[in-house]
């Protein structure tokens, strides 16, 4: 567990501070606790201590409790901001030149398979996140994340059958990245794979002379 900079320590005293500096240090220090709490979450689950989440951001508790008020609020703020991370992630690899159908899917496998932090903290954290999802607020975010994925990719002018297998296979292959159970070599012949898919290119014409013979041997079963 990385520590961060103390936000509070960082800020000048309150009768100092422009409207502008106040918001920027509010901001980092909200910033601060998110990261903590992403952090240990995934080390030690949602049940961690607030205070230990305070210790770790570089704030006091009562800096955190100012911005999350309880710990639902802090694990709602969470979520959020993971999906809002994910989503920027994808935008900045859509390439506007791409004047064909699949924009949005291949910057969606590029991303998947991009090993950005993002991505990667998305797919690691999510199993320590289980019975989040029974709390009302994040069941309605990730549903409006859901609709908002559904929604644009249905946009993107590929059938949905190929928007499906192409999207859940980019997610499966991050994950796996994300816990080193895919060699590179593999994991690079799987990504050019998906790119060629969501190009509305199919199994029978992807070209094996990119890299000079068939896929690479997938990663052995550990007993």
């Amino acid at each position: 567990m990385r520590n961060f900079p103390d936000a509070e320590e960082q800020a000048m005293p309150e009768h100092d501070q422009s409207p502008e500096r106040s918001t920027r240090n509010s901001e980092r220090t909200r910033a601060a606790v998110l990261a903590a709490a992403a952090e240990a979450m995934a080390d030690r689950g949602t049940g961690v201590s607030l205070d230990y989440i305070a210790k770790h951001a570089g704030v006091s508790k009562g800096g955190l409790l100012h911005h999350f008020p309880n710990r639902e609020a802090l694990i709602v703020a969470l979520v959020d901001d993971a999906q809002q991370q994910l989503r920027d992630s994808v935008l900045q690899y859509l390439d506007l030149t791409e004047n064909r159908p699949g924009k949005l899917l291949r910057a969606y496998v590029r991303a998947m398979t991009s090993g950005a932090d993002a991505t990667l903290q998305y797919f690691t954290a999510a199993p320590s996140w289980a019975g989040i999802y029974q709390i009302p607020k994040v069941s309605e975010i990730t549903t409006a994340d859901t609709r908002w994925w559904n929604e644009n990719l249905a946009a993107d002018g590929l059938s949905p059958d190929r928007i499906l297998v192409v999207r859940r296979a980019a997610e499966g292959l991050a994950a796996a990245v994300a816990y080193g159970d895919e060699p590179p070599a593999a994991a690079e012949h799987a990504r050019a794979l998906l790119l060629h898919l969501a190009d509305n290119g199919g199994l029978d014409d992807f070209p094996e002379s990119i890299w000079g013979g068939p896929a690479p041997t997938p990663a052995p079963v550990s007993p």
